[in-house]
């Protein structure tokens, strides 16, 4: 309107007739615009295919102009103005220059919604993502439980009919330990001292069972107690030491367990007397299942790996240093 305004006063010199005209004329653009938005909301045509929507764009650009131009022609004969004579070329070139109007707002909406719906896809995906996740995480700590639990049932029998008072003791500290699994199991992740004390009871109830052919060091620095990692992380691969190292073996063994910190990073060190062999260590329950929750978790910031030095195998655990600030339920 308003450069149509200046075109014609200087072309033309323009009356305030011309003027009151232009004024109508933004009305109907407006009006048909709307019309043709309710339309496309109706018809569901901004959910389809990126062809049919450039289509669409071109057809109904050119219908609007035609339809703008018609109403437009007879506003010029309600005011009586002297209008160019409707020949063929006027028409067309009209209908053209109107047409590139409404295609530059089909651009503009398409284009708006377009990219809406596309950032909303992504959110979408990302969302999905999340919750498989948080879907397999789920599945993967239901496998330890009963992995765990049947460990410690195990561990209970073999003192029934050895020593019925340790068997008794131990079913309470079983009890403690099935109460702090049951608190853990619902999060995400754990300070490093949940995770400590739960490895000591464990590791408790192993010592009654195995007595002196087990023994075993905690070392910690005291400042990574607050730190965040993975419920039974630890845990796991202590079980793993007993039953694939210290039960094999015939004579005494020694767990240690050392958490620190290097380069930003929390580290953790399982290690027991025994050896490798030929065995996969990536086969076993407790490895596997700690490898998969640490790239759902950290991707290829969380790191398990497993060697042998001398008489001992050695877990080591690479994780992101995060503090208990960060923790949410």
């Amino acid at each position: 309107m308003v450069v149509n305004s200046i075109f014609f006063e200087i072309e033309f010199n323009s009356t305030y007739k011309e003027y009151l005209m232009y004024f109508f004329t933004l009305p109907i653009g407006i009006g048909i615009s709307h019309l043709y938005r309710n339309f496309l909301v109706r018809t569901k045509i901004l959910e389809r295919s990126l062809p049919t929507q450039i289509i669409a764009i071109i057809f109904f650009s050119i219908l609007k102009a035609g339809l703008f131009f018609v109403m437009s022609s007879l506003l010029w004969q309600v005011f009586k103005l002297n209008t160019t004579e409707l020949s063929l070329v006027f028409i067309l070139e009209s209908v053209i220059n109107f047409t590139v109007i409404f295609c530059i707002w089909n651009i503009i909406y398409f284009g708006f919604h377009y990219f809406q719906n596309y950032k909303r896809s992504e959110i979408d995906s990302l969302r999905y993502l999340a919750a498989s996740k948080e879907s397999q995480l789920m599945s993967l700590k239901s496998q330890l439980n009963p992995h765990f639990i049947f460990n410690c049932m195990n561990s209970i029998r073999a003192l029934i009919d050895e020593d019925p008072v340790k068997a008794k003791d131990s079913v309470t500290r079983l009890s403690s330990i099935l109460r702090s699994t049951l608190l853990l199991n619902k999060r995400k992740e754990v300070t490093v001292k949940e995770e400590l004390e739960l490895v000591t009871n464990f590791l408790d109830l192993e010592h009654v069972r195995y007595e002196d052919r087990l023994n075993y060091t905690i070392e910690v620095n005291p400042d990574l107690s607050d730190c965040l990692l993975p419920p039974f992380i630890i845990q796991s691969q202590v079980e793993n030491a007993i039953k694939h190292g210290i039960s094999s073996i015939p004579g005494k063994g020694h767990i240690r367990v050392e958490v620190f910190s290097e380069n930003n990073s929390l580290r953790i060190n399982v290690s027991n007397t025994g050896k490798l062999g030929n065995k996969e260590p990536l086969t076993g329950v407790g490895f596997r299942n700690s490898l998969q929750r640490l790239d759902l978790l950290y991707g290829q910031a969380g790191k398990i790996t497993i060697r042998e030095e001398g008489n001992l195998v050695v877990v080591d655990i690479h994780l992101p240093l995060k503090r208990n600030t960060q923790f949410s339920h």
